[in-house]
Order: C-alpha cells, then structure tokens, then sequence
C-alpha cells in the first residue's frame, strides 16, 4: 500500500521496512514535528488547560 508524506506528498510505501512512514524522509518527518512545536499545526479547540480549568470550576459550584 502507497501513502503520501504529509510533508512532500512523495509516495511512500507502509510497510514495516519504511523506517519513516508516514514520511518519505527523516527531512521531512523533522519538518512537520518543527510544525507542531511552533504551533503551524494545531488540534482544533479549546487548550487542554482552559478546559480542565473550566471542569475544576463545574466541581465547586455544586
């Protein structure tokens, strides 16, 4: 099965042997981690803090 790299969009296979799968590359799985630690990429929705804050406060009211 052909997959491509969420980075290039080369073709990749996945299959076990493909030490960087989804990635094409090392390069590439680097790049799209630097994405996600400088905040490119981000999960749609509140932060985890504001939502666990916001729950505590939900205990103290009843």
């Amino acid at each position: 099965m052909k997959v491509q790299c969420p980075t290039c969009q080369k073709d990749v296979e996945w299959k076990p042997e493909s030490k960087y799968r989804p990635f094409c590359s090392e390069r590439c799985k680097l790049i799209d981690l630097g994405e996600w630690a400088s905040e490119g990429h981000a999960i749609p929705g509140r932060p985890a803090d504001e939502v666990l804050m916001s729950e505590d406060l939900e205990q103290y009211k009843h």
